[in-house]
């Protein structure tokens, strides 16, 4: 950790204009990033006024999608630590590749900006731990990208959960099916990139255009198919369960059936929580391809019922009448709506200066899981974490 980036981030403060407007910059203009900006754009009173990326049609793109919205094009940056020098930036969305995240979010803390940070949040525990530690010593709003945190689904299987009428949940079964075992292997780039900026922390290689396509399923800039998935889905059983940091992960995958890919696109973890519950996640891309409303479910399993939380609705079976739904709930808007839902909540909370719905912390406590998983599946041992000092062990 850089005392430096402390010592900045923790003197700052930040008081929003009178008006409620909102000056953003936007690092990292890929498909997420974009998508997300224009969710940022539904806000009458924000104006994205600079964007950073080291791939020059995206930057192109970006600023065209800006403009279309606005009215005037976003200020181009081909980097993120120009992008903060701007003093005009209020607050920033990072949506570039996992491996720049830690670094990212620490330098726009030092330089006074509130932080909207895609998941997975960091690549290792101990970025983790940094990362909570600026947290605690900033003044900055951070919102990490895990919308289930703000959806009304989530909030209202959440109220069940505390309600009790579950009984006690001793066990949450999760499952995402999807498959990319038929994409091409990425062979060339449409434009100009920056290829040693985009690898920024890591060591130095030749270019590889696939890597840069699909850099979620390379070990050395992400956690595989596990984490990126993983964090949303041990987020949301965080919230459902009101659970912290994992006591132990155990993990296990098979072998990566994507020759060039080098983490498994099969893999069942088991978290152990010490507020008395297992989480058990199995993720498994090289399945039939679903419906998106079908591909993923949890499933409480209380001793006085059960309940079903997918993306659209929940369902609730009371014991001894199983086949029928005791309880139903469905999204207002659908899941599509959460991540509006979590933009607006961090813009509320920039003008308010209240605490997020999904700060650092709990960013960490979700992503946390899959890096604990990736170590159990790399030393076939079974990860533990030390909250009191803030490690893993096996």
């Amino acid at each position: 950790m850089n005392r430096r980036t402390f010592l900045l981030s923790s003197t700052v403060v930040y008081a929003a204009p009178p008006s409620g407007q909102i000056s953003l910059g936007v690092i990292g203009a890929g498909g997420r990033g974009t998508f997300v900006m224009s969710v940022f754009q539904k806000d009458a009173a924000l104006k994205v006024n600079a964007i950073a990326d080291v791939f020059e049609p995206n930057l192109e793109r970006a600023q065209s999608n800006a403009k279309a919205i606005q009215g005037f094009a976003p200020k181009p940056y081909r980097n993120h630590r120009a992008l903060l020098d701007d003093k005009s930036i209020q607050a920033v969305l990072i949506a570039t590749p996992e491996h720049w995240h830690h670094r990212m979010v620490l330098d726009a803390l030092a330089a006074g900006k509130d932080v909207y940070v895609e998941k997975p949040l960091c690549q290792t525990p101990q970025q983790g731990v940094d990362l909570v530690a600026a947290e605690r010593l900033t003044k900055q709003i951070v919102q990490v990208g895990m919308q289930r945190r703000s959806y009304d689904l989530y909030l209202a299987g959440r109220d069940i959960v505390r309600s009790g009428r579950l009984g006690n949940v001793r066990m949450v079964r999760s499952w995402w099916l999807n498959n990319y075992i038929t994409g091409s292997k990425a062979t060339k780039l449409d434009g100009h990139l920056d290829w040693d900026e985009w690898l920024g922390p890591m060591p130095k290689r030749t270019l590889d255009p696939d890597i840069f396509r699909r850099w979620r399923h390379y070990a050395d800039f992400a956690g595989g198919i596990v984490a990126d998935q993983g964090a949303h889905v041990f987020d949301g059983i965080h919230l459902l369960m009101s659970a912290s940091y994992p006591l132990a992960v155990t993990a296990a995958a098979g072998k990566p059936h994507k020759p060039e890919f080098d983490t498994p696109e099969s893999v069942v973890v088991t978290a152990q929580y010490p507020e008395d519950f297992i989480g058990v996640f199995s993720i498994n891309y090289a399945a039939m391809k679903y419906k998106s409303k079908n591909d993923q479910l949890n499933q409480l399993d209380g001793d006085k019922a059960r309940m079903d939380i997918g993306r659209e609705e929940l369902k609730v079976f009371n014991e001894g009448d199983e086949d029928n739904v005791a309880l139903q709930k469905k999204s207002e808007k659908g899941f599509g709506y959460a991540t509006d839902l979590h933009v607006q909540n961090f813009l509320d909370c920039i003008r308010t200066r209240k605490r997020p719905t999904a700060p650092m912390v709990l960013g960490f406590q979700a992503c946390l899981v899959t890096q604990l998983a990736n170590i159990s599946i790399k030393t076939g041992k079974r990860a533990t974490w030390s909250a009191t000092k803030n490690v893993a062990e096996l």
